[in-house]
């Protein structure tokens, strides 16, 4: 039997800046079919987890406002995303906010780096709040997600990977990620998922 409490669903990166048409991303033309499509695909599941206690967790990209409002951007997401500017993924902006469709999150947790552990509060709330296994959720499969699984693992939470419910701007290198993290989470589907939930 699953236990509700001590379980956590964490919805990476999916935010108005990534996903909104009027987003950073969505102004220069940045995405993908199965990106788009991640956040009414998850609503049920975000949902179904909020109303049998589960706690619901969105780690948000953020630019750190460095001297004179600048963004502080890495070179390597820079080079990859030049069109990124200021006021793009501000703490309190709302492209920096979880999309509609998916708020609100339980927990908020800014994150600066491909993995949301890094340099972050979140394995603070995750131990605080008695998390044992997460699911995860969001974008990019190859980025975010899998970094942020990889170091759940190490810190020995139980994890889990909704196959569906992750996106990459390619089919081809979402599905590579997906087979790279097998041997460190148990990868499932949406739809099993809720099966779950009612079984419980």
């Amino acid at each position: 039997m699953m236990e509700f409490n001590s379980s956590a669903l964490i919805l990476g990166d999916l935010q108005n800046d990534f996903l909104h048409r009027d987003g950073a991303y969505g102004r220069a033309r940045q995405s993908s079919p199965a990106i788009a499509a991640l956040p009414n695909r998850l609503a049920p599941l975000v949902r179904a987890a909020r109303e049998r206690g589960m706690l619901v967790v969105a780690t948000l990209f953020t630019l750190v406002p460095g001297r004179g409002g600048e963004p502080i951007i890495s070179p390597h997401l820079r080079s990859l995303r030049p069109f990124l500017k200021r006021g793009d993924f501000a703490p309190g902006s709302w492209g920096h906010q979880l999309v509609d469709e998916l708020a609100p999150a339980d927990v908020a947790v800014e994150k600066v780096a491909y993995s949301a552990f890094h340099m972050s509060r979140l394995e603070w709330v995750l131990r605080k709040c008695g998390v044992e296994h997460a699911y995860f959720t969001g974008i990019v499969t190859n980025g975010g997600v899998a970094s942020t699984v990889r170091d759940a693992h190490v810190r020995e939470f139980d994890c889990t990977v909704i196959e569906d419910g992750c996106a990459a701007f390619s089919d081809d290198v979402h599905r590579a990620a997906i087979e790279g993290l097998r041997p460190v989470a148990r990868i499932t589907t949406i739809a099993d998922v809720l099966k779950s939930f009612a079984v419980d």
